[in-house]
């Protein structure tokens, strides 16, 4: 059926909006950590990159949806003040922390609990800690600022679960954290990052190859949330449902970039099929796995400077590189900027370089408990106690991305699998819930009629050399 589908869709003429992006041969999802686009791009709203213009709460086409200030707390509002990028504490942003922060009200958020989310190491934790933005006084987040003005930036991009790193994902890369597909189809989803308790219970590796209690080992769990939107049991983390890597047809690649194999990050390692682990707390081993999952995140710089790079690659930072509060060390922009100017100022690939056939999609999982005024889709029906999540920045790059390309749409994470669908050829919603309830293309932020733009290189502090030879010893994005 899929196959057929995918027949129809390529010599569709009446289907233009998906037709067009069949012309991408790579895709890119750049997955960086926890912040909101009310704490990461006040510069969007400030020389040089805008004015308090460029900003409004209603926006039209031009103007991006970032409050400056007057951001509510209860029933007063706070001015917010500066954090660093690598700043000294960390906000919690579990499924609980987003139920504080929503105040769900009458079937809406409104979005005015957020000084309930608590704040650690309290000893680095400020008065409002959780009301505050990035400092970019040293220009230090500019590649980001430059990504978003030059190319295509999403006003509304929500993540899909409400909640923390591992659920999300698991969304961008299978569509679902419900541990099977009859588990997705009644509304029941992991909504939390991993749990262990028992002998050093601490640190919890993730997925298949988590300790399960044998042995003398830890208990490792994931909380699960139901319909009405509780958590009332937790599950082993190993799952067993499709994924995007399992609609690909033998032509489209895949590739995921990861820090380590045990992390919440690191999706394929709680889909068994792809795991095949050797056991708790043993090793993934599956052909899949060992083909298309590389746990050394700049060897994505290398494949394509190497012409290797995949159909799909997700790309999964360090913990240095991340943007994850009280993790990073402010690598993040230059991270980013690394891989969207290998790709650009790649000439030789693919017969024409890699700069006229790929797409980049720059997103961050989760908000990181960080305040945003703006309130998330309540989906309705079983499935919509656990969706959506709060809003997440999303950068879109491209040859064919109009400069200041501005999209208010209301996406999610769903989104993005739907744009991999529609470019190869897939059948579309055949995936999971993030993918079968999406209602937004991304192909609003492509003009494939138009000549392909001339690249120019983003200024970053690091480049793509830092990243090759860092000799540093490898953090996952967070500790949790």
């Amino acid at each position: 059926m899929k196959h057929f589908a995918a027949l129809l869709f390529a010599f569709c003429v009446a289907c233009p909006a998906y037709g067009q992006i069949t012309k991408f041969t790579h895709i890119i999802v750049v997955v960086q950590e926890n912040r909101t686009p009310d704490n990461l791009f006040q510069g969007l709203c400030k020389p040089p990159y805008g004015t308090a213009a460029s900003c409004s709460t209603t926006p039209s086409a031009t103007q991006y949806d970032i409050l400056t200030n007057n951001w509510v707390d209860g029933a007063s509002t706070v001015t917010p003040g500066t954090v660093p990028l690598a700043g000294p504490y960390d906000l919690g942003h579990s499924h609980g922390s987003w139920v504080s922060m929503c105040d769900l009200t009458a079937g809406a958020c409104k979005m005015d609990g957020a000084a309930k989310i608590v704040c650690g190491p309290t000893a680095s934790c400020p008065t409002t800690p959780q009301f505050r933005y990035v400092d970019n006084s040293a220009g230090i987040v500019n590649p980001y600022l430059d990504l978003a003005t030059s190319y295509g930036w999403a006003n509304y991009m929500f993540q899909t679960n409400q909640g923390p790193s591992f659920p999300a994902h698991q969304f961008l890369f299978g569509g679902t954290s419900a541990p099977s597909a009859l588990d997705d189809s009644k509304g029941i989803f992991a909504a939390e990052n991993m749990k262990s308790t028992g002998i050093g219970g601490t640190g919890a590796v993730a997925g298949c190859t988590a300790t399960n209690g044998s042995g003398g080992t830890p208990s490792t769990t994931v909380e699960l949330i139901k319909p009405p939107g509780v958590e009332s049991s937790s599950v082993y983390p190993c799952f067993e449902h499709e994924t995007m890597a399992d609609l690909f047809p033998p032509t489209v690649t895949w590739r995921y970039y990861s820090p380590s194999a045990g992390s919440i990050w690191t999706a394929p390692n709680a889909i068994n099929h792809i795991c095949f682990s050797t056991g708790p707390g043993g090793t993934c081993v599956g052909p899949d796995w060992t083909k298309n999952v590389d746990l050394v995140p700049a060897d994505v710089l290398t494949d394509i400077s190497a012409c290797n790079l995949r159909s799909v690659s997700w790309v999964i930072p360090t913990g240095q590189n991340s943007d994850h509060a009280d993790d990073n060390d402010g690598g993040g922009p230059s991270w980013v900027a690394s891989i969207v100017n290998a790709i650009g100022s790649n000439t030789t690939c693919d017969g024409k370089g890699y700069w006229k056939d790929t797409a980049i999609f720059i997103v961050w999982d989760d908000w990181g408990g960080w305040y945003d005024h703006v309130p998330p889709t309540i989906l309705s029906g079983v499935q919509g106690d656990y969706q959506y999540g709060f809003r997440v920045p999303m950068i879109v790059v491209s040859a064919y991305t109009p400069k200041g390309t501005i999209n208010n749409a209301r996406h999610d994470f769903g989104s993005i699998l739907r744009f991999v669908e529609s470019n190869f050829g897939i059948e579309l919603g055949s995936l999971n819930f993030a993918d079968e309830r999406s209602a937004t293309s991304l192909a609003g932020f492509f003009q494939l009629s138009t000549a392909p733009r001339t690249f120019t290189t983003v200024a970053a502090p690091l480049s793509a050399s830092f990243f090759l030879n860092d000799k540093r010893p490898v953090k996952d994005p967070d500790t949790e």
